[in-house]
């Protein structure tokens, strides 16, 4: 968050995904909200000054954003840190985590999969009969001959 101006993280914020929340929030008052929680795991990341982004589905929508919003504003401020059901990520994670398939993606893949095997088994079924239909067709040619 360091170096960035209201207006640079009012761009962050405008372009995240329906469902992800960015705030600088002061690190005693995020130390009290996560103190007893799963989030717990985040303390370390509480030094400094933070933008921090809640997302509730679109991890990769939301750094996508974050590193296009970036890319506008001129600036590389890199993300430092994560945290998934309690457990703290580290930067390597999180970029991986980042470059997994959205769950749109995921559920295309599957449906696209799902659709594919009635094509497939109508393919296989049809098979024999066209193989059938064309050594009957040859035959009758060679006996027309």
């Amino acid at each position: 968050m360091a170096g960035l101006t209201v207006k640079d993280a009012s761009l962050i914020r405008n372009s995240l995904p329906e469902g992800t929340t960015a705030m600088v929030v002061k690190n005693t008052l995020m130390n009290r909200a996560i103190d007893g929680s799963e989030w717990e795991a985040v303390s370390p990341l509480l030094k400094g000054s933070n933008l921090w982004f809640f997302i509730e589905e679109d991890i990769k929508g939301s750094l996508s954003s974050y590193k296009g919003s970036m890319k506008e504003i001129g600036k590389e401020n890199e993300v430092l840190g994560g945290c998934i059901d309690g457990d703290i990520l580290d930067p390597k994670q999180v970029k991986a985590v980042g470059a997994l398939p959205s769950k749109k993606e995921l559920m295309a893949k599957i449906a696209g999969g799902i659709n594919a095997v009635p094509t497939k088994l109508a393919r296989v079924i049809k098979a024999p009969n066209s193989k059938l239909a064309r050594a009957i067709k040859l035959a009758t040619e060679e006996k027309s001959e």
